[in-house]
């Protein structure tokens, strides 16, 4: 646990995937093709809560939507990298953005496709229910599932580690 706590650490910037980690990975489409996606509200304020202590998000996913543009609008993120299957080029384009190092950034997945950045992060995170291949390189298992306040989870563990949670949950006392 004390390893895992010293990587938590050293993280400035959280990745989060969303089908699957940040949705339950369930898609849903009407008749007319359009996609509709379910995000937690407990997820999203973690995100805010994330940003609000200096921390950074980003978010890289395989598909294009609308839905994903609008909500991490809402949320305040704008480091958006969408439609990349192969998600190696957007990692080396934050990298570049932010100027931090892989050890700074820490990735959350819960499929085989996230697997080439998680294995080059600081700390790599999997849903409860990600792929099996995936729990095995993972730091970091979520005790929840993917789409269910997995992410608030481990944005929360990372505070808690940087001795950022108290105060910032003190704030709501106020």
């Amino acid at each position: 646990m004390d390893t895992i706590i010293k990587l938590a650490q050293n993280i400035k910037l959280v990745i989060f995937d969303v089908d699957g980690v940040l949705t339950s990975g369930t898609l849903f489409f009407d008749n007319q093709g359009q996609e509709y996606k379910a995000f937690h509200s407990k997820d999203g304020h973690g995100l805010r809560m994330l940003i609000e202590c200096g921390l950074q998000a980003a978010i890289i996913t395989g598909r294009k939507s609308k839905l994903v543009e609008h909500r991490m609008k809402d949320l305040g993120i704008d480091m958006v990298f969408q439609g990349y299957r192969d998600k190696r080029p957007a990692f080396t384009e934050l990298l570049k953005q932010t100027g931090l190092r892989p050890e700074q950034i820490a990735y959350m997945g819960d499929d085989v496709i996230d697997l080439p950045v998680m294995t080059k992060v600081g700390m790599a995170i999997a849903v409860q229910d990600a792929h099996s291949f995936v729990l095995e390189h993972a730091d970091y298992i979520t005790k929840k599932p993917g789409g269910t306040g997995a992410a608030r989870e481990a944005i929360e563990f990372i505070l808690q580690a940087q001795g950022l949670l108290k105060d910032k949950l003190d704030t709501y006392l106020e």
